[in-house]
């Protein structure tokens, strides 16, 4: 790992490694007792993912009028007859108390002028759960739960810093399945170190950024699924990636979301002429499951031509906008849309990973003492596709679920084995780096024409040409040069693309957010796409 020369440096070890810093992350770190040391790693600043910029809100059964069953039902129905039932009732069980939770510890929710908590109602809602604040409600919990972790002194947070790959017994030729940590590229030396722990956790997040327009931050490149993967855990269900409907189109606005809440608060899609559409594709309208509205936007897009529709709620009042809206009428305003007199060009973009690595509702995998939260794990919760505002929930109960099992085995799991440095004394400096951006843009734009809201098996084996020379060309490149940043996603980009495509291949049908023109109805029986590697071995119990 060192230059010649240079000392090697100390490994790093803990009680428990988390490998992302989202809402799903931190949960967990805050759960564990603090006797135990954690490391939370992050690739840019702790709160820099996905959690940051969710706006809706999070779906709890918080009111009288409405009941745990109603929200199992809702659920079950948004997911196209592929969630997990237990899965199910296991998260909307532990919604109360995992909102009792954030506000315990200072998240301040918007609250009605009786104070009472302000509930609002977004697609495949039965009622209004959905708790929130303002339309920034990842930001209130990202940075109360950084501030809460950066307080604690058995927490150690570390940001600049990109996972590579997870170290098991099986690659360090030890017998057992057990993960002992992960391989860590530091970004401000380059150097990768190598960080050791009784437990690992990932919490990574998605793999939107497969997708040519996506509404995550830039480090959604499914780092977790891709690692987990090569080191044996099964993933399911990775053909399920949600497109949102409604992504502000405008060249400078980096695909910012226009939250489901705007349409919940009756905001209305409309054609460039200015007409309805929507009742045309579902009776609920605008309400409908995001896969049902996205498909009916790029549907009218490619009917007209048209580059964007349009989301227009200027017919409420404009003190209602600004109170419910600030954070999309202010950010609409700086590209000159004033939401309250006029409507927001809208377009659909990638937005969440419905598959992912195999977990229990322990948060456990295929490996021992490796967990997975949040948007990276497969729970069977979402099922073919996510009900709005069930995953930041998801984040805090399996986190806080993760936390607990950690809690329950501490004292009988031992330190981790002895590890090696990373070795790079083989590899150079890359002189190529213009193999990976491009790369990197076929990668994304094959995946959009080929594998995006509407699918043929056709574009699909297209697909899987073109990923299968890129993980080769990739694997030669990672082979023989330094790891980066760059590399190191692309990598791990292909690998889940890789996977997605794999998956949608293999069904024969179009259920929820896998639509193929080739299998335009269901098959009579509904069951999760599970992918095995090479590298599998069945689970302890």
């Amino acid at each position: 790992m060192a230059c010649d020369n240079e000392p090697m440096p100390q490994p790093y070890e803990y009680d428990v490694l988390i490998i992302g810093s989202g809402a799903a992350g931190l949960t967990v770190a805050l759960n564990l007792p603090e006797h135990l040391k954690v490391c939370v790693v992050s690739k840019a600043d702790i709160s820099s993912g996905a959690t940051l910029w969710a706006q809706g809100g999070i779906a709890a059964v918080l009111d009288d009028q409405d009941s745990t069953e109603n929200h199992v039902q809702d659920t079950l129905s948004a997911g196209g007859g592929l969630c997990n039932e237990e899965a199910v009732r296991f998260t909307v069980d532990h919604s109360k108390t995992s909102i009792e939770w954030l506000i315990d510890i200072g998240v301040d929710f918007t609250r009605d002028t009786d104070a009472q908590l302000h509930l609002t109602r977004e697609g495949g809602h039965s009622h209004r759960r959905i708790i929130h604040a303002a339309d920034a409600t990842g930001h209130a919990v990202s940075t109360t739960l950084t501030a809460q972790a950066q307080a604690r002194p058995n927490i150690e947070l570390r940001s600049g810093r990109v996972a590579v790959d997870l170290i098991t017994n099986r690659k360090l030729a030890l017998p057992g399945n057990r993960c002992v940590g992960a391989y860590i590229l530091n970004l401000e030396d380059n150097h990768v170190e190598l960080f050791r722990a009784r437990f690992t956790v990932i919490a990574t997040g998605g793999a939107s950024k497969a997708y040519r327009y996506t509404t995550n931050p830039d480090g959604a490149s499914g780092d977790g699924i891709a690692m987990a993967w090569r080191a044996g855990c099964r993933v399911a269900n990775m053909e399920f990636n949600q497109f949102h409907p409604t992504c502000l189109y405008h060249p400078h606005a980096k695909s910012f979301l226009i939250t489901e809440a705007v349409r919940g608060e009756g905001g209305l899609l409309k054609l460039p002429d200015g007409s309805r559409f929507m009742d045309r594709f579902d009776k609920r309208g605008e309400l409908a499951p995001r896969d049902i509205v996205a498909r009916a936007i790029d549907h009218e897009m490619k009917r007209l031509g048209a580059d964007h529709l349009y989301l227009d709620i200027s017919h409420k009042p404009e003190d209602f906008i600004r109170h419910h809206f600030p954070t999309i009428y202010e950010k609409c305003l700086e590209f000159g849309i004033d939401i309250t007199r006029e409507p927001i060009p809208v377009v659909p973009a990638a937005h969440y990973t419905c598959g992912g690595i195999v977990s229990d509702k322990r948060a456990r995998t295929d490996i021992n003492q490796l967990y997975v939260v949040g948007e990276a794990g497969f729970t069977g919760l979402h099922g073919a596709n996510r009900m709005a505002s069930n995953s930041l929930l998801e984040c805090l109960v399996y986190g806080r679920a993760a936390a607990a099992d950690i809690t329950r085995r501490e004292a009988d799991i031992p330190p981790p084995p002895e590890a090696p440095a990373w070795d790079e004394s083989q590899v150079r400096d890359s002189d190529e780096d213009v193999v990976i951006s491009h790369n990197w843009d076929e990668l994304r734009h094959f995946m959009w024409d080929y594998v995006g809201i509407v699918r043929t098996t056709k574009r699909l084996q297209r697909a899987k040409h073109r990923v299968d020379l890129l993980s080769q060309e990739i694997g030669e490149f990672y082979s023989n040069y330094r790891v980066t940043n760059d590399l190191l996603e692309l990598r791990n980009l292909v690998t889940v693309s890789d996977l997605i495509i794999c998956a949608a291949l293999q069904r024969k049908e179009s259920r929820g957010l896998h639509y193929t023109l080739d299998y335009p109805g269901l098959l009579h029986e509904a069951r999760d796409t599970v992918l095995i590697p090479t590298t599998y071995r069945t689970p302890s119990p």
